[in-house]
């Protein structure tokens, strides 16, 4: 088994022609060559989860969000990126990052939301060019999803129903508690400028990760609720979810999600 083998099942599964095209995916870091037997799956790689991952002799890491988005001019430990890099080379551990594939792709993390919520009648929010779809999704590729839930609710309902399913005891949100939720669009992460895509679709809420307060007056300038239970919380399911399908997929290897890895925004209860 080598990161060749991984790698090449990551890109069937998550495409990367589906990925954003601002976007950095794809293997960032190793040799495709290298033998593996210990992958881990994080949503963002920090110091704490390269860490866990030269203590465990990780292998391969999967790391949702990209260690690298900008040109890298100089690599040393004068800074936490390259400080990060430099352990992670030393110990011989791969990186690959799936990122907006993943959140886009027809088994991926919005449509695995859009599952969670049972909706149905579901399609992408910002499809695809046919050119670009290809043919072997279950429904046109695209960014985010919008369907309908089972049963309407209002605002406050479909909060609740969010709290439970994402397990978050607080989030925030924009619009009219007692306003009627059919419609719900999603978009994993920070994606609210799937705003007007949603509105455009006729949703009545956009589910989100988190967005800036000006996304929050446009929302109300549009009249479309819009939900946030945090990054974290939108996107680590998936991730952890991702972990047992290449352990599914690969009965040798050792796979399992970063144990370490925590959501850094805390909420006070007092």
């Amino acid at each position: 088994m080598t990161v060749h083998d991984v790698v090449a099942w990551l890109e069937e599964f998550a495409p990367l022609h589906l990925a954003e095209e601002w976007d950095n995916v794809g293997l960032l870091l190793g040799d495709t060559r290298r033998s593996l037997s210990r992958v881990m799956t994080c949503l963002t790689l920090t110091a704490d989860v390269a860490d866990e991952a030269t203590r465990e002799n990780v292998d391969l890491i999967v790391s949702h969000h990209p260690i690298l988005f900008r040109p890298v001019q100089r690599l040393t430990t004068g800074t936490r990126e390259g400080e990060l890099l430099l352990k992670l080379i030393a110990a011989g551990v791969s990186v690959y990052s799936p990122h907006t594939a993943f959140d886009s792709a027809a088994d991926g993390i919005n449509a695995e939301l859009s599952r969670l919520f049972e909706l149905s009648d579901v399609q992408p929010l910002r499809p695809m060019a046919a050119p670009e779809a290809g043919n072997d999704d279950e429904l046109p590729a695209g960014s985010g999803r919008f369907g309908r839930l089972p049963e309407g609710t209002d605002l406050t309902g479909f909060m609740q129903v969010v709290k439970e399913k994402l397990g978050v005891p607080h989030l925030q949100f924009v619009g009219d508690p007692a306003r009627r939720i059919e419609q719900v669009g999603i978009a994993c992460g920070s994606a609210a400028e799937f705003l007007r895509d949603a509105a455009g679709h006729g949703c009545d809420v956009l589910l989100t990760g988190e967005a800036r307060f000006h996304a929050c007056l446009e929302a109300r300038d549009l009249e479309i609720a819009m939900v946030l239970p945090g990054h974290y919380a939108s996107e680590r399911p998936a991730v952890e979810g991702l972990a047992d399908r290449i352990g599914q997929q690969f009965s040798d290897l050792e796979v399992w999600p970063s144990r370490v890895e925590s959501d850094p925004v805390q909420w006070s209860v007092s």
